[in-house]
């Protein structure tokens, strides 16, 4: 197992479960100790056993991302307690769907609180701490924020928005030795298509995502950690995942073609 975080410090966010769960054992495997937070005590503390299982030290703790306030005394609660920081990872996030035809104001709120304040915000309170190692800040994002996907209108634009923040911050952070990567993932194993607008979990909801593409969290994880090591500016994973990614880039007016016969056809399947 390659060890490319030894000795450093890691933060984070969304670590109860799916990508972030995963992402903070794999640099546990890799030798950093990990602070997992978010809203869920419960799934943190699990996480944090299975990396002290792996030799590092390990500390849950509850935040909500959409509070500053919260935000910022973790961040200082974990320089506090594991002595520095060197890698923050902004995960957390919700996915609310609907047509914008459709969605109310609360949920484009919810939406654009979590996703995109939720993440400026763990950036703005990592930095000052990330500056003292000369470390590394990851924001998760999707291919949705390439792509555009129909009935996503809120999580696209979400997704977009940290994209943005994401190439905005690497402009400002160009001279000052802390490396920004916006990792966009395809689709990955999660419960994310499981939670309704409201934030509930739904264990039993079917996930429409196709199974056939879904890449395993551990998978994922081990290529976001090689990226985030690497400082990448920029990383997709996924072949399908690439592929939609140069399609939205390149070809936008072929990908709303084709998402705009699929409804057509939707519309007019015999009932």
């Amino acid at each position: 197992m390659a060890r490319e975080f030894a000795g450093h410090v890691a933060w984070v966010t969304g670590g109860g479960s799916g990508i972030g769960r995963a992402l903070a054992i794999e640099l546990a495997k890799r030798g950093a100790d990990v602070a997992v937070s978010g809203r869920r005590e419960e799934p943190l503390v699990a996480v944090a056993r299975e990396i002290e299982a792996l030799g590092r030290r390990a500390i849950p703790i509850t935040c909500d991302v959409t509070d500053e306030e919260q935000v910022r005394r973790t961040a200082e609660a974990i320089v506090h307690q594991l002595g520095k920081l060197d890698l923050a990872v902004a995960n957390a996030g919700c996915s609310v769907s609907g047509k914008i035809e459709k969605l109310t104001g609360e949920e484009w709120r919810r939406q654009l609180d979590i996703n995109v304040v939720g993440t400026a915000l763990t950036a703005k309170h990592a930095l000052p701490h990330l500056r003292a190692t000369k470390g590394r800040l990851c924001l998760v994002g999707s291919v949705a924020g390439i792509i555009p996907l129909a009935a996503n209108g809120a999580y696209v634009a979400s997704k977009h928005a940290v994209r943005a923040i994401g190439h905005t911050l690497a402009i400002e952070l160009a001279k000052s030795g802390v490396s920004v990567t916006t990792i966009h993932p395809g689709f990955v194993e999660s419960d994310i298509a499981r939670v309704d607008n409201a934030g509930v979990l739904h264990a039993d909801r079917r996930d429409p995502r196709p199974a056939w593409l879904m890449w395993r969290t551990e998978d994922a994880a081990r290529v976001m950690a090689d990226a985030i090591h690497a400082r990448r500016r920029e990383y997709v994973f996924t072949a399908h995942g690439r592929f939609g990614a140069f399609i939205g880039q390149h070809l936008p007016g072929l990908a709303i073609l084709a998402q705009a016969s699929s409804q057509m056809l939707i519309r007019q399947k015999p009932r």
